[in-house]
C-alpha cells in the first residue's frame, strides 16, 4: 500500500503542479495556441489506455502493468522536463498520459484486490485518499515555488525520485492477484483501437471547431468519430471479451455514476487549469503567489476525503455525501465568477477551499459505489471506466472551456481596440501570452510609436478582458453543476459494505 500511495502521489503531483507552471511554460516556449493541448494531450492518451489496462489487469493481474506504468510515466516526465518547444512538451505529455492511464487503471483497483472485506477496505481507502490529497495539497505551491526559483522544468523532474521509490516498493511487495483460475481471455484490441479513433477525432473536433479550421476537415473528423463510436457499439455487442462491457451502461447505478464522473471531470479540470491563468494573467500575480491561492483547493480535497472516510463507514449509503459535495463545488464555482484583483487573497483562498472540499466529499464515493456495485471479476474494468469517464469529461472540459475563454478574450480585445481605433496592436494583445511573459510585455511597452502610458493602459484592458473571459467560463461551470445535482438526485441508494468473493493470489 505504501508503494501504491507513492504511485498516486506521482500522478496527483503531475496533475496539480503543471497547472500552476503552464502560464510560465507557455511564455518561455512561445506556444499559447497549444496551451490547452498541454493538458488535453495527457488526458486523451490516458482516457484511451485506462479501459484497456483495466481489462488487462482483470485478466492477468495488475502488478506487471503497475510496474510498466511507473517506468513509462517516469521516463515521460524526464522528456517533459527536457522539451525545447511546446510541440515537444505536448508529445511528451501524451506519452506521460499513457503511463498515467495505466496507473489509474491498475492502482485504484488494487485496493479491493488486497482488502476484500468491506470495513477494512474502506479504512485503507482513507489512506489512499490522504496520499492523493497530500500530493494535491503541496502540488500547486510546489509548482509555483519550483517555477519561480528553480525553473519550470523541475516541475517535471520532481516526479523522478517519487517514481523510483514507487517502483522499488511495488516490485518488492505488491502480489499479483487474479480473480479466476481460468486462463486469460484474448484481449479485444480492435475495440481498443475504435476507442482511440473515436476519442481522438472527438478531441480534435472540439479543439479545432472554434479555431475556424476548414469545414470539410471538421466534418470529416465528426463523421469518423460518430462512425467509430457506432462501430464500437456494434463490435462490443458481438465480442466474446469486450474491452468495454456495454451492460455497464445499462446498469441503473453505474450509468449514473459514469455520467456524474464525466460532469465532475469536466468542471474540476476547467477550474484547476484556468484558475492559475486567472491569477497570473488576469491579476498579474507571480507563479508562486498563484500557487498559494490554488493550494487551498488541493488541501481541502485531502480534508474532504478524510472527513468522508470517517463518516461514510457509518452510513448505509453515501448518497448524502454526494449531495453535500456537489453543493459545495457549485457554490465555489458561482463565487469564482466574482473574484477580482481587489478581493482579499484570504477570501479567494476560501472559495478555492470550498471547491476542494466538495471534490473530497464527492469523488471517493463514486469509486466506493462502483466497487460495491460491480462483480469482482469486473472490478478493474468498472473502476477504470469510472476514471475514464472522468478523464473524458476533463478532456472535453479543458478543451471547451479553453476555446470559450479564447473566443471571449479575443472578442473583447477586438471590441476595445476598435473603440479606441488602434487595431494595429491586435497582433500583440490578442495573444494572452503578453500578460504572462514579462519580456514580451516589455517589448510591447517599448514600441517606438506607442507612448508608455498607452501601453500600460492597453495591457490593463487586456488583463480585464482575460478576467471577464474566465469569469464567463465559471458561469458555464456553475450551470453544469446544476445538472450534476440532478444526476445525484437520480442516483439509487447503494450499500457500499458489500463486495464479492475473495481473490486468488498468484504470487
Amino acid at each position: 500500500m505504501l508503494g501504491l500511495c507513492f504511485v498516486l502521489i506521482m500522478v496527483a503531483l503531475d496533475q496539480t503542479v503543471i497547472g500552476t507552471a503552464l502560464p510560465t511554460v507557455v511564455a518561455e516556449l512561445n506556444g499559447f495556441d497549444l496551451y490547452a493541448w498541454a493538458g488535453t494531450s495527457y488526458l486523451l492518451t490516458s482516457v484511451i489506455t485506462v479501459p484497456v489496462f483495466g481489462k488487462l489487469g482483470d485478466e492477468h493481474g495488475r502488478k506487471p502493468f503497475v510496474l510498466a506504468a511507473i517506468v513509462v510515466f517516469t521516463l515521460a516526465s524526464m522528456l517533459c522536463g527536457t522539451a525545447q518547444s511546446m510541440l515537444e512538451l505536448v508529445l511528451a505529455r501524451a506519452l506521460q498520459g499513457i503511463g498515467g492511464g495505466m496507473l489509474v487503471a491498475t492502482s485504484f483497483a488494487s485496493v479491493p484486490d488486497l482488502f476484500p472485506e468491506a470495513r477494512e477496505r474502506l479504512r485503507w481507502q482513507i489512506l489512499f485518499s490522504s496520499a492523493f490529497g497530500l500530493a494535491n495539497a503541496v502540488g500547486p505551491s510546489l509548482g509555483g515555488y519550483l517555477t519561480e526559483y528553480w525553473g519550470w522544468r523541475w516541475v517535471f523532474f520532481v516526479n523522478l525520485p517519487v517514481g523510483l521509490a514507487s517502483l522499488g516498493f511495488v516490485w518488492r511487495y505488491l502480489p499479483r492477484i487474479r480473480h479466476t483460475n481460468r486462463p486469460p481471455s484474448r484481449m479485444d484490441w480492435f475495440g481498443a483501437l475504435l476507442i482511440g479513433v473515436a476519442l481522438g477525432c472527438l478531441q480534435l473536433f472540439v479543439e479545432w471547431l472554434p479555431q475556424h479550421k476548414p469545414g470539410l476537415l471538421l466534418a470529416a473528423l465528426g463523421a469518423v468519430a460518430v462512425s467509430a463510436c457506432a462501430l464500437l457499439i456494434w463490435w462490443e455487442r458481438r465480442c466474446d471479451n469486450p474491452v468495454v462491457p456495454l451492460d455497464m451502461f445499462t446498469h441503473p447505478v453505474l450509468r449514473r455514476l459514469f455520467s456524474l464522473s464525466v460532469m465532475m471531470g469536466f468542471c474540476m479540470f476547467a477550474v484547476m487549469y484556468y484558475a492559475p491563468l486567472l491569477f497570473q494573467g488576469g491579476f498579474g500575480l507571480s507563479a508562486d503567489s498563484a500557487g498559494l491561492l490554488v493550494t487551498p483547493l488541493a488541501v481541502s480535497i485531502t480534508v474532504g476525503s478524510i472527513i468522508n472516510g470517517r463518516i461514510v463507514t457509518r452510513l448505509h449509503s453515501p448518497n448524502v455525501m454526494l449531495y453535500i459535495g456537489v453543493i459545495c463545488f457549485w457554490i465555489a464555482a458561482a463565487f469564482m465568477t466574482q473574484t477580482s484583483h481587489a478581493m482579499p487573497h484570504a477570501l479567494t483562498a476560501l472559495i478555492m477551499a470550498l471547491a476542494g472540499l466538495g471534490l473530497g466529499l464527492l469523488l471517493p464515493n463514486l469509486t466506493l459505489i462502483a466497487q460495491a456495485t460491480t462483480p469482482r471479476t469486473q472490478l478493474g474494468v468498472a473502476t477504470a471506466m469510472l476514471q475514464s469517464m472522468r478523464m473524458i469529461g476533463s478532456m472535453i472540459g479543458t478543451a471547451l472551456v479553453g476555446s470559450l475563454i479564447s473566443h471571449l478574450y479575443a472578442s473583447r480585445i477586438d471590441a476595445s481596440l476598435a473603440e479606441n481605433h488602434v487595431n494595429a496592436w491586435a497582433t500583440w494583445l490578442q495573444d494572452p501570452q503578453v500578460l504572462v511573459n514579462h519580456e514580451r510585455a516589455q517589448e510591447f511597452i517599448t514600441q517606438p510609436n506607442l507612448a508608455g502610458h498607452q501601453a500600460i493602459e492597453f495591457l490593463g484592458v487586456a488583463r480585464q478582458a482575460l478576467v471577464d473571459a474566465i469569469h464567463g467560463s465559471e458561469w458555464f461551470i456553475a450551470a453544469c453543476m446544476v445538472l450534476a445535482f440532478w444526476l445525484v438526485h437520480r442516483m439509487p441508494a447503494v450499500n457500499i459494505h458489500r463486495l464479492g468473493e475473495h481473490p486468488t493470489v498468484v504470487d
